[in-house]
This record gives structure tokens, C-alpha cells and sequence, in this order.
């Protein structure tokens, strides 16, 4: 019998590919680990590589310690020598440096200062105190790359105990705020993009901005009041934001401050899509130059404004004032003041404007203003009780009312017409489409009777402004026609076309008389004209203009009286003073002007009645504002004493100056002396006037002829005498 020993099986052997699975899953579960710790820990050991990659990055100075401040005091004097509230400072102070890369970066740092670049002498960006400051990925990407298409770096949280920040926009582009090397192109109608926030909570803080393409230089003061707990931690009393601001924007003084309570949380731009569950009340003050805005209302977001809706308050010295700052086209005028209602959603404004008092006009309506691509435009509609012309004459040059409402105080000048320039550079900022309905028009005159209503469409494109649609009624007539002024190009072009039915006279010209007399003339007056002309002020436009003005007057009658004391009818005019005035029927009134060069020249000027035929000639020049008419009577009856001798109108539109012919007055009167001498009574003989029919009637044209052929044969009579 042998011995046999029992051989045991073979271990298997672990292979090399195995070894090396297990060594890296040792090593990343050892990586993990360490990141998670790191993580957790806020990797306290990256501050200074992270300082150094952030300061080659951003190409500037970027710091997380406190000696640079204690270094450099002198940096930020309102952050080492201003103290912070006691509230604010008490909120969970700031150490030791954290870093948090999940999710975003999230840095907590007692300190962070940020250099202002190369070429700005401010001495930092931005330096704060106990910061908490998150940041999205994307936001680090489109910041550092330049690539936000005109938005600004978006901050999901910044909290800080203290800051200061000094930002700064060169003329080229280049903004502190900005950390591409690339700048942003700007010109003077470049909007201001600022970074936007999810949450802010600043307990102190302080802001200087000096932005050249927006002529924009301010200071400011920022701070958040925390919310009051109660023991049970409900709110007691709601934490406010408060920032105050001075400065200077295109040369105007600027002041403002902006009040707003709310939770931390109701702070979240509700356009990033952090909703905001309530609205935010919301109260502004701000003078600009001497206009004043009060705001009173909620937003959903302090920050972007975004779904704001409140009353306002809004006053200055002229409209045109507000508009110019914020490129918003508006007319010049005297003082005004407005209320109403506004409401942001998105991009576009809109304002209902509840009482508008300019001067002593009376006007509302509900606008809409939008600029989000390419020309601003506003659209809406313009209503009002009453419009006085006086309250928007310096829109066309003239001088505005005081506030009062007296008359502007007379300046030392010849010139009746306004010269003041347009500003045709305002045409060409802004687009607009507004529908107007006033209910009353004053002319600033007692003599003519107010437009009631006057309705427009007013169209602003690309520097062309019309009013198109015009409809004006007055006197029981209307007006109707079309206004555009080109402003694309300097001088400016003006062209009308305007139509004009049944105006009765006698309500439109208002002629109060004593005794009861009738009016100095009255009837149904329709014409048209048609004018173009061009310049940078109205009294150029007028100086240039050049068409054609026609005017009949149908069923009128002027006072006898009139007639015979223009025609210098001795007699006859004391017969009317002692028997009474009477209404003298008038076959034809025809008015046939061509306009030249700004003087207007009639062609034929003629009032034809039973009695008389009273001829006008001569120019009215609006370039030189110099009258120069002569007005011819010719009598068709006989007159026992009458001087007849044409009456002159001349002078200047501030001075006119009415005189009688003195050549043919001469000749009568000498002729009646020298016959004097012979006998009293053959003195009268050149007094004695036996009418003329004939020169009355301009050719032929008979006291009954339509007012038409009247027109065309005393045309043909006047060229006639000229040559």
C-alpha cells in the first residue's frame, strides 16, 4: 500500500487588467472624496491661484483679502471710515474665503476688489465687504467673451455689508465694467447696460457712474434695511431699499431717490425667470434740470423694473425739456404739468394720461412707447378739453406763456413772426403715430372765434412729420386739408393744402357794435390754398413760400357805412350816421392771390355790391413783414360830396400805417379853391361824383353776374390797368 498526499486546488490569480480597475476606482473614489470634502470645505487653498487666475483673466487686479484694503486705505475711505448699520453688519458676517463650483460659482469672501483697468483713474471697480456672490456659468462665459448682444452680465446674488463701486464708459466703448478686451461699439443714443441682478442686499454702499456716450456723471447711496423677525421668525416690519442719487445727465442736474420694501426674496428679476410671487411698492422722487417726476406705485423687480404700474406726477418748463433727455420727441412749450397712470411690460411704456395742463390748455390721452428695435416710436391718441395755440408757440418759434398764464413779455424786436429754429434733430430721433381729438381750439385771439373740435392724424417717420385728416369747424364752416413738414434734410421743407367751406363771417370774426348796427361784414366764405415753402424756422418757411390762396365770400353783406367812409363819400357817410347803419348786400367778394417768394399779390382782390366796387392791390410780404395795399372805390350813384381818393395800407405787421392818397385828394381840393375864387358854389363841382358803373363793374360784369365770371372779368380788368 503506497501513500498518496491530497494536492489542493489552485488559487486563482487576480489579473493585472483587475489590479488597475481597482487602483483607479481607489483613486477616484479618493478624488471624489477630496472634491466632495474641498466642496464642503469651500477649498480654502484655491483663494490665492484663484486670485491670480481671475486678475490674468479679467486683466486687472482681482482680490479676496483684507490687506489689500488695509494696505491701501486710501482706496475705499467710505468703506473703512463709514460705519455700517447695525442690522446689516449683524447679518451673517463674512471671515474666510469660500468657494462653492456646483450648480455655479458661489464665493464667499470677507473681502472682494476688483482693479479698475489700465486707462481709468478711478482707483477700483468695485470693493466690498463680508460678500456673498453667485454667478452662473453662462454669465461667466457671455462676461468674459463679450457675447451678451448688448445685456448686461447677469448677477443671481450679491450680498455685501459694504460696497463701493466706481464705474466709468469711455467715449469708444471701453466701460470698467466690462472685462472683454474687445469694447462695445457706442454712440450718443447708446443705451447704458449695466449687470442686472437676481437678488441684491447691500447693507451700505455708495456708487459713482461717469458714462461720456450718455453725458451721464452721478453719485450715489445705496442701502437695504433687513426685515424686523419675530421670535416666531414672521416679519414684523419689511426690509426697504433706499438709494439716492446727484449728478449731471446732458448737462442737466440730476437728483433722485428711489424707495422700495419687500422681502429678500422679492428682490429676483422676474425677466431671468427667478418669478417673484408679489409686487414690490415702489416710490420715486427725481428732478431733472427743472422738471420734476413723482412716482408712487409696485414692480415686480426693484432692479429691472420689470411689470412696474404706479400714478405719477410729472411737471417742468416745457414738454420738450422732459423728451429731449430721454429721446422722446415732444412739442416746445410754456410750463406744464401732468398726471396719470404708467405701466412697463417688457420693453414697451405705456401712460394714460389722465389731466395734462400746459399753460392753460387742458389736454389728455393714453401713449405707448416702445423702443425695442431699431427707432423709438410713440403711438396713442392726444385729447383735451382746450388747447390754446399761445401754450405751443415756441413749437413754432414763439414765446411761451409765464406760468401764470399772462402773456410772454415783449421783446425788443421789428419781427412779428417767429424765428426761433427747429429742432429738426429731434424729428429724426423718434417715430410716432398719434390720433388727436381737442374739443376746443383758442387762436389767442378775441377776434376770432374758436376751432371746435379739431381732429388730426400726426405721423412721424424717418424725420417727416404730417397731419393728415386735418378737420377743424369754426363759425359753422369747416376746415379741412393736410400739413407735412421734411425735417431729413436742413432747411427743413413745408407744404400745405388746405380747404376751407361755409365760415360764416360774422361768427368767426367777431364784431361787436353798438346800437344794434349789423356787422362790417358777414356771408359764407370758401376757398383753398395751396403753399410749399422751406427753412429752419417758421418765419424762413413763410419768407420762402410760394402758391396760390383762393377765397370767395357767398350771401354776404358789409356795412353800408363802411363802404362810403372808405370811398371818402362825404354825404352819403353823414346820411348814414344819421339815418343808422344798414347791411349793404355784396353780389361778389373774391379774394386771387399768388404767393411768391413770401409775398402775396392778388391777382384780383374785389368786393362788388349794389352801391360800390372796392378794388385792392399792392403785396403783403411775410419775408420782410411789410404791407403794401392800396384799396380803389368806385361808386355807382351819384354823390353830391364825396373826396374819393384811394386809401394806402403800409408800414410793417408790428406797425401799420393807413393814409389816404394824397396826389388825386390834392388835385380835387385845389381844383375846388381855385373855383372858390370864382364862385362859393362852383367849388363843389369837384366834389360832385357821378359813380361809374362801368370801372365798378370791372368790365361789364353786372351787379347780378355769378361770382365766377365776376372773378374772371375783374382779373382781366386789373391786368388791364396795371399795364
Amino acid at each position: 500500500m503506497s501513500d498518496t498526499t491530497a494536492t489542493p486546488p489552485n488559487k486563482p490569480k487576480r489579473s493585472t487588467a483587475f489590479k488597475l480597475v481597482l487602483g483607479f476606482s481607489a483613486l477616484v473614489a479618493a478624488v471624489v472624496l477630496a472634491v466632495a470634502w474641498a466642496e464642503s470645505a469651500g477649498w480654502p487653498f484655491l483663494a490665492a491661484p484663484l486670485e491670480r487666475q481671475l486678475s490674468r483673466l479679467a486683466q486687472r487686479e482681482v482680490r479676496f483679502s483684507e490687506a489689500v484694503l488695509n494696505s491701501t486705505p486710501e482706496l475705499t475711505p467710505e468703506l473703512t471710515n463709514k460705519p455700517t448699520t447695525a442690522a446689516a453688519s449683524a447679518q451673517n458676517p463674512i471671515t474666510a474665503f469660500s468657494l462653492h463650483l456646483l450648480g455655479g460659482l458661489k464665493l464667499r469672501a470677507a473681502v472682494l476688489w476688483v482693479a479698475a483697468p489700465e486707462w481709468s483713474k478711478a482707483p477700483h471697480v468695485l470693493s466690498a465687504r463680508n460678500v456673498a456672490l453667485d454667478l452662473g456659468y453662462a454669465d461667466v462665459w457671455r462676461a468674459y467673451f463679450g457675447q451678451h448682444s448688448g445685456e448686461g452680465i447677469h448677477i443671481d446674488r450679491l450680498q455685501a455689508s459694504s460696497l463701493d463701486a466706481q464705474l466709468e464708459r469711455l467715449a469708444d466703448g471701453r466701460a470698467s465694467w466690462q472685462f472683454s478686451s474687445k469694447p462695445s461699439p457706442v454712440n450718443a443714443n447708446s443705451p447704458l447696460v449695466l449687470p442686472t441682478f437676481g437678488v441684491l442686499q447691500v447693507g451700505s454702499g455708495t456708487l459713482r457712474l461717469n458714462d461720456v456716450p450718455l453725458a451721464l456723471n452721478l453719485e450715489g447711496d445705496l442701502s437695504w434695511t433687513p426685515a424686523l423677525l419675530a421670535s416666531d421668525g414672521t416679519s414684523t416690519q419689511p426690509g426697504q431699499l433706499t438709494a439716492k442719487a446727484k449728478g449731471q445727465y446732458k448737462n442737466f442736474p440730476l437728483n433722485a431717490e428711489l424707495k422700495t420694501t419687500g422681502e429678500l426674496t422679492e428682490l429676483m428679476d422676474a425677466s431671468r425667470g427667478l418669478a417673484a410671487t408679489a409686487r414690490l411698492p415702489f416710490v420715486l422722487d427725481a428732478t431733472l434740470g427743472r422738471a420734476k417726476l413723482s412716482f408712487n406705485g409696485s414692480s415686480a423687480s426693484a432692479l429691472s423694473l420689470a411689470g412696474l404700474t404706479g400714478r405719477y406726477d410729472l411737471s417742468g418748463p416745457s414738454l420738450a425739456a422732459v423728451g429731449d433727455p430721454v429721446g422722446v420727441t415732444l412739442p416746445t412749450t410754456g410750463a406744464f404739468r401732468t398726471r396719470g397712470r404708467i405701466v412697463k411690460k417688457a420693453d414697451v411704456w405705456s401712460a394714460l394720461v389722465d389731466d395734462a395742463v400746459v399753460g392753460s390748455s387742458r389736454l389728455n390721452g393714453a401713449f405707448t412707447y416702445e423702443a425695442v428695435s431699431g427707432t423709438p416710436k410713440l403711438s396713442g391718441r392726444l385729447g383735451g378739453s382746450r388747447l390754446l395755440l399761445s401754450d405751443l408757440g415756441p413749437a413754432i418759434g414763439g414765446a411761451p406763456r409765464a406760468a401764470d398764464g399772462s402773456k410772454p413779455a415783449v421783446v425788443a424786436s421789428n419781427k412779428v413772426l417767429p424765428a426761433r429754429p427747429f429742432d429738426l434733430k429731434a424729428l429724426r430721433a423718434m417715430d410716432a403715430n398719434v390720433l388727436i381729438d381737442i374739443s376746443d381750439v383758442d387762436l389767442n385771439t378775441n377776434l376770432l372765434e374758436p376751432l371746435r373740435p379739431l381732429r388730426a392724424h400726426l405721423q412721424l417717420v424717418a424725420g417727416v412729420l404730417t397731419l393728415s385728416d386735418l378737420e377743424a369747424r369754426t363759425a359753422q364752416g369747416e376746415l379741412r386739408g393736410l400739413v407735412r413738414l421734411d425735417g431729413r434734410n436742413t432747411p427743413a421743407l413745408w407744404n400745405a393744402k388746405l380747404r376751407w367751406n361755409d365760415v360764416r363771417l360774422e361768427r368767426w370774426i367777431k364784431q361787436v357794435r353798438a346800437n344794434a348796427a349789423p356787422p362790417w361784414v358777414s356771408g359764407r366764405l370758401n376757398g383753398n390754398a395751396v403753399l410749399q415753402g422751406q427753412g429752419r424756422s417758421t418765419a424762413e418757411i413763410l419768407a420762402t413760400l410760394k402758391g396760390k390762396v383762393r377765397t370767395e365770400l357767398r350771401d354776404g353783406a358789409v356795412s353800408h357805412l363802411a363802404i362810403e367812409a372808405a370811398g371818402l363819400d362825404i354825404a352819403q357817410g353823414l346820411g348814414m350816421l344819421l339815418k343808422g347803419d344798414d347791411a349793404l348786400p355784396v353780389n361778389c367778394g373774391v379774394a386771387d392771390l399768388v404767393v411768391e417768394a413770401g409775398s402775396f399779390k392778388p391777382r384780383v382782390m374785389v368786393i362788388d355790391t349794389t352801391d360800390s366796387a372796392v378794388w385792392v392791390d399792392g403785396s403783403v410780404s411775410l419775408a420782410t413783414e411789410a404791407l403794401d395795399l392800396r384799396a380803389v372805390v368806385f361808386p355807382k350813384d351819384f354823390s353830391p360830396l364825396a373826396l374819393r381818393s384811394p386809401l394806402l395800407v403800409k408800414g410793417s405787421f408790428s406797425k401799420p400805417e393807413v393814409s389816404i392818397e394824397k396826389a388825386p385828394l390834392a388835385r380835387k381840393l385845389g381844383l375846388s379853391v381855385l373855383l372858390g375864387f370864382l364862385n362859393p358854389l362852383a367849388a363843389l363841382l369837384p366834389l360832385l361824383d357821378p359813380g361809374d358803373a362801368q370801372g365798378a363793374a370791372a368790365g361789364g360784369a353786372s351787379g347780378t353776374a355769378g361770382c365766377s365770371s365776376f372773378a374772371q372779368r375783374a382779373r382781366a380788368a386789373s391786368e388791364a390797368r396795371r399795364r
